[in-house]
């Protein structure tokens, strides 16, 4: 029997990818890309020549049986995302789970995921937190924030540019005035950046600053 290795990928700066990441890479049988447009630039930046195979949302409920069959056949294969872990809000949870329930062997490699380096840079305690990925965009929404509200432990959330306004609105409707908020985006690229403050100070700052790359949010515990 084959094997599925899970392969972070770098968040932004390319040299965050490991030696054994590149290895595997290079010789598992073929590599499951969430994009193969973006993970052949990571392949050329590496001289990694191997096979690459579309495999994300729009696809995976249809591969999935073929893919664990071709690993129960012998075939080892590694599935990477566009950036940082799969499955941490991308795809790759349908094959992890189909792999675990026909006894294949999953070997996740450890490495970059964007909330990590933005919770620990927040200052905000981190032996206990709450991981959100991204907050419903429609349904159930407001329903979460008000959870998130009365949540005591740190919560780590996604939030795309064109929603950062609208989610830190809606946090200073929901929480505490003084309650804290950490928000960093660009991990780790050249514009990178940290901004902490309360909701109304960051949609200040966010409201006089350019709104680009990709956000972590990191709200502290609601005061007991």
């Amino acid at each position: 029997m084959g094997k599925l290795y899970l392969v972070p990928t770098p968040i932004g700066n390319l040299e965050d990818i490991t030696f054994r990441a590149i290895r595997i890479l290079k010789e598992v049988d073929a590599v499951l890309a969430e994009d193969t447009r973006t993970t052949v630039k990571l392949f050329q930046k590496f001289e990694i020549q191997n096979k690459l195979i579309a495999h994300h949302l729009n696809n995976e409920h249809k591969t999935v049986e073929r893919i664990v069959e071709e690993i129960e056949s012998g075939l080892t294969y590694a599935l990477v995302s566009d950036a940082g872990t799969p499955a941490i809000s991308d795809p790759g949870f349908l094959l992890v789970r189909a792999c675990v329930d026909r006894g294949i062997e999953v070997d996740c490699l450890p490495g970059a995921t964007a909330f990590v380096p933005a919770l620990v840079n927040s200052g905000f305690p981190c032996e206990k937190f709450v991981y959100e990925g991204f907050l419903p965009t429609k349904k159930g929404r407001q329903t979460r924030i008000l959870q998130i509200a009365e949540e005591s432990r740190t919560v780590v959330l996604y939030e795309s540019p064109h929603r950062i306004i609208k989610c830190l609105t809606q946090f200073k409707e929901a929480f505490d005035a003084d309650r804290k908020i950490s928000i960093s985006r660009e991990i780790s690229k050249k514009f990178e950046e940290t901004v902490r403050g309360t909701a109304e100070e960051l949609i200040t700052h966010f409201q006089n600053n350019p709104i680009k790359g990709e956000f972590v949010v990191v709200v502290s515990g609601k005061s007991k």
